[in-house]
């Protein structure tokens, strides 16, 4: 056989769907957005058993039911005659979670292959999957593989292959008992037609749909697949069949609950040693998820989360310190000594090495705070906190899944902006782009080490994460003013998978802490780097060129223009004024532009934050103007990096403008409320 075969690669979430397809295709993939959305799509070639195999990794997703943009587009793709063959990646380790939309894949009446993925997960849990019972179930092939062991791929495509040319008329011959639940043995003799049947009311209005799709439409392609969605009051294909569709009820609930039966069935019967987890898990939900406690719980992990930041992260960077200061010195020894001018050595030391080393320090702070991170996303806790907060969204008129791109916020606002994708109404996903940005990320983390260090000593940890207790509450805040200042309040109802909990995987947490800490690095060698070179260039000359007095510098002038703006807040230093200003580029840089600007060479020692303290006290800068500053720097303008995607998202450089400068104002009015009453009060 030869020829291209187009191969739709669909599944929820995590399920490994990326990690499957990048398998195959290694680096030899395009990314790209689906024409006029912001939605990325994968696509790959390769080539096996004689045939090109044309691979797109669609959106992860839950359903085919149109309501979030990526649902949208991945039905679009999946119903069009651009796939030839849909592979359906399941975890295997959450059959019950995956198999809804695998059921609704095989509905479509195209060839269906279903990759079952993460069997070795399967095996680590102690349970078993009965490999011949399951396909026979689900009437169409299921291969089991391990896409990060790369175990069972070839046999994948095999099936591939195989399964080509299979219709809804030649499904494998499948085998299962009529569910007692949905009204014992039908009189309708479907069972070796279609994998999935419903109750005999449901069929009997299946059949009558057809028949009037039939008469009014002609032989469209699958008619059963177009009644099951008009009786689920599919919006799309009411206003593309309205004919057919007259009169008929929303069955949508009954159909969804006859699936979710259906579901257990095939998991009582293919999985054994389940029991016990799903025991554990219910467990420990009752805390976790518990009405009045699941809050307090997630703040009180998030406070030891802090706690092991700044306990381990500290010791760790007191090494990296260390080891900064000899480098800082051997590098300033050696330009002496091949005869660089004084320039040239106060660029490398006082520039260069201050800025990205006083950065880089930082690193162990950053690490631990990913990899506790990693572990909650993992374990399968993220998710909870999403139905845990649904209650607090609802009343801001935004649903639990709103809390997602916030709670991604805690690491980047970049991808948290993107992440308010999966939000199917468009102005939820405007409100929730505004407010996610107030989400401290963790670029902000150094300039809390930092300052609540010099001016809070044993507490500063408990300084260090109110800010992000107060970056929630802004959050909640505003999205409650938007919604009080909106027309009309809509009702918002959470649908979410809770997977069953899991020992965090290692593999998956090492990949994601080595991104992230690469990200930090890449960007102290890039974004700071520059910065830092910048910063030393403006603090060191003025229009009749170098200057030893750095009053008179380029930096100083600017400084001293925005200080006047930034006085009623405690921040009224053009040092101060010049590190926020540069802070705009990456939030890092606040704190290299303090150690270029006041020449400090490694600012994370102790030595570095005790000479600091001393300059900022002759300044007159103290302890409520350090707070005044960490709340200005947790709340206005994100990173450029952020604000490019705000835009991107909208599509509108007026919302990403407005972002920035009501992010500044909101900023502002926080931190003067802040000095003021702490001045009044202290």
């Amino acid at each position: 056989m030869s020829g291209q075969i187009n191969v739709g690669f669909i599944g929820n979430p995590n399920c490994g769907k990326t990690t499957l397809f990048n398998a195959y295709t290694g680096a030899k993939l395009k990314v790209a957005n689906w024409p006029g959305v912001t939605v990325e799509k994968k696509e790959g070639m390769f080539s096996a058993h004689g045939v090109d195999f044309k691979l797109v990794d669609l959106p992860g997703i839950y359903s085919l039911t149109s309501y979030t943009m990526e649902e949208k587009l991945s039905r679009g793709y999946i119903l069009s005659d651009d796939v030839d063959v849909i592979v359906d990646v399941v975890d295997a380790s959450n059959l019950e979670r995956n198999l809804y939309l695998t059921l609704q894949l095989i509905e479509l009446g195209k060839p269906v292959v279903v990759a079952l993925n993460m069997m070795d997960i399967v095996e680590e849990r102690g349970m078993e999957i009965d490999l011949h019972r399951l396909p026979e179930m689900l009437g169409v092939p299921t291969i089991p593989v391990s896409a990060r062991k790369k175990r069972g791929l070839d046999v994948l495509m095999h099936a591939v292959v195989h399964h080509r040319d299979k219709t809804l008329d030649a499904l494998e011959h499948h085998h299962h008992r009529t569910s007692v639940k949905m009204g014992g043995r039908h009189r309708h003799n479907h069972h070796n037609e279609h994998t999935m049947v419903y109750s005999d009311d449901i069929e009997d209005l299946i059949d009558e749909i057809t028949k009037r799709l039939r008469v009014h439409y002609g032989n469209i392609p699958n008619p059963r697949w177009h009644s099951l969605k008009i009786l689920e009051q599919d919006e799309e294909i009411l206003a593309q069949f309205p004919l057919a569709a007259a009169g008929v009820p929303n069955l949508e609930k009954e159909i969804i609950n006859q699936k979710y039966d259906f579901i257990e069935e095939i998991v009582e019967e293919v999985l054994v040693g389940r029991s016990a987890k799903v025991e554990m898990t219910e467990k420990i939900d009752r805390v976790l998820t518990h009405p009045f406690w699941g809050a307090p719980v997630f703040l009180g992990i998030m406070a030891v989360v802090f706690f092991l930041t700044f306990t381990i992260g500290d010791k760790l960077a007191d090494g990296f310190g260390v080891l900064l200061e000899l480098f800082s010195g051997q590098v300033e020894r050696l330009l002496v000594a091949i005869g660089a001018s004084e320039a040239v050595v106060s660029l490398a030391a006082d520039g260069v090495i201050a800025g990205v080393g006083g950065i880089l320090t930082f690193l162990p702070n950053i690490f631990i705070l990913f990899l506790a991170l990693a572990i909650l996303e993992d374990s399968g806790y993220m998710s909870r906190i999403a139905y845990v907060m649904d209650g607090i969204m609802g009343k801001i008129g935004l649903s639990g899944r709103a809390f997602i791109p916030m709670l991604l916020g805690f690491g980047c606002t970049v991808p948290a902006v993107m992440a308010s994708r999966a939000l199917e109404n468009p102005k939820d996903r405007l409100r929730t782009i505004i407010i996610t940005p107030f989400m401290s990320c963790s670029a902000r983390l150094p300039v809390y080490v930092l300052f609540s260090k010099m001016f809070f000593a044993e507490n500063a940890m408990f300084v260090a994460y109110s800010m992000y207790v107060i970056g929630l509450l802004v959050a909640i805040i505003v999205a409650l003013l938007i919604s009080k200042l909106g027309k009309k309040r809509e009702k918002h109802s959470l649908l979410i998978e809770l997977p069953e909990y899991k020992a965090p995987n290692a593999h998956s947490i090492v990949i994601y802490v080595w991104e992230k800490v690469k990200d930090y690095l890449t960007k102290a060698g890039t974004t700071i780097f520059v910065a830092s070179v910048i910063l030393w260039v403006l603090q060191n000359f003025n229009l009749s060129g170098m200057t030893n007095n750095m009053s008179e510098s380029f930096a100083a002038y600017i400084g001293k223009a925005v200080a006047p703006l930034l006085g009623p807040v405690g921040l009224g230093y053009w040092q101060i004024a010049v590190a926020i200003i540069s802070g705009l580029a990456a939030k890092e840089v606040v704190v290299s532009s303090c150690s270029v600007l006041f020449e400090i060479g490694n600012i994370n020692s102790n030595e570095g934050m005790a000479e600091l303290a001393g300059i900022l006290a002759a300044m007159g800068f103290g302890a409520i103007n350090a707070y005044a500053l960490m709340v200005f720097c947790l709340l206005y303008t994100p990173c450029v990096a952020a604000v490019a995607t705000i835009k991107k998202e909208t599509n509108s450089w007026k919302w990403a403008m407005f972002s920035a400068v009501f992010q500044v104002i909101v900023a502002w009015i926080c931190a003067f409320a802040v000095y003021q009453i702490g001045s009044l009060i202290f």
